[in-house]
């Protein structure tokens, strides 16, 4: 249908009291089956790329590749860069037509994440695009090889964060790690109740793989409005392509393929009906 911002597509979650799945992609059979899920089910979802994988899946291929499936899509999509660290990395998203950005400046000092989240606001403002950011510090790592421990997001701070630089969408802390998850996360939903109770900026859940449904659903009843999958979606490509390659004799490229975005449609698609996203 179109390409949309963040912004649009969690106040449309937020009516419908359900969240938006965010699926990070690294190349085109994940976009493939990222996309074929949200048709499928007639579900808008957002497209995202984190900042550390860049290595391997450069922003200036992925993200023109991204942007154009979101623009033929059937359904709605926004494009996102998901863990910005670096202004050169969000300008370059911005420029290259990105719906929304976010900038993680979660290891820095109060004042200083507000700083630079206002600076990047000014920026995406220009652009149209939508702008998240992060509180607290989401445990584990996005790939970049540096785990980070967990430090719960302050409710005072959050309002405080929210109220000050005018976000679209803030990611919170609440015991969430991302990558996989050596034994089920204990979430404190009482520090995310909490922060819904005195902001009314939409709230996004990272580290979404190895939580349970039950658990999903909770989190989105508490104000969770953007949910994002990354590493289970890593997963159930490799595991497509190295179940296909073990089950036959002389591989197919276009087998493989085919075998590697199904892992990711799967993946996707269970994940929305998860989340219950009809928006």
């Amino acid at each position: 249908m179109a390409l949309v911002t963040l912004g649009e597509l969690i106040k449309r979650a937020e009516k419908s009291n359900c969240a938006v799945g965010a699926f990070s992609v690294g190349n085109l059979e994940m976009v493939l089956g990222a996309v074929r899920a949200a048709e499928e089910t007639n579900t808008p979802i957002i497209l995202q790329i984190a900042e550390v994988r860049l290595k391997t899946s450069p922003l200036e291929l992925m993200g023109p590749l991204m942007l154009a499936a979101a623009k033929n899509s059937s359904v709605d999509i926004a494009v996102h860069l998901d863990h910005g660290l670096t202004r050169g990395c969000i300008d370059k998203a911005l420029e290259i037509g990105f719906t929304s950005v976010m900038l993680d400046a979660s290891l820095l000092a109060f004042e200083e994440n507000i700083k630079a989240t206002e600076s990047v606001i000014e920026k995406a403002r220009a652009y149209g695009a939508s702008v998240e950011a992060e509180l607290g510090v989401v445990g584990g790592n996005e790939g970049g090889g540096n785990a980070h421990k967990i430090l719960y997001t302050q409710p005072a701070l959050a309002k405080e964060f929210c109220e000050r630089t005018g976000i679209d969408a803030l990611a919170v802390a609440i015991g969430n790690a991302h990558g996989n998850y050596p034994v089920l996360p204990a979430l404190r939903f009482d520090v995310l109740e909490k922060i819904a109770s005195l902001t009314d900026t939409p709230l996004v859940l990272h580290g979404g793989t190895g939580i349970t449904a039950d658990m999903f659903r909770t989190a989105i009843s508490l104000g969770i409005r953007k949910i994002n999958i990354a590493t289970a979606s890593f997963d159930a490509l490799a595991g497509h392509a190295k179940e296909y390659c073990s089950g036959t004799e002389k591989a197919n490229y276009f087998e493989l393929s085919t075998a590697m975005a199904k892992g990711v449609y799967e993946n996707v698609r269970k994940h929305i009906e998860i989340f219950n996203c009809e928006v």
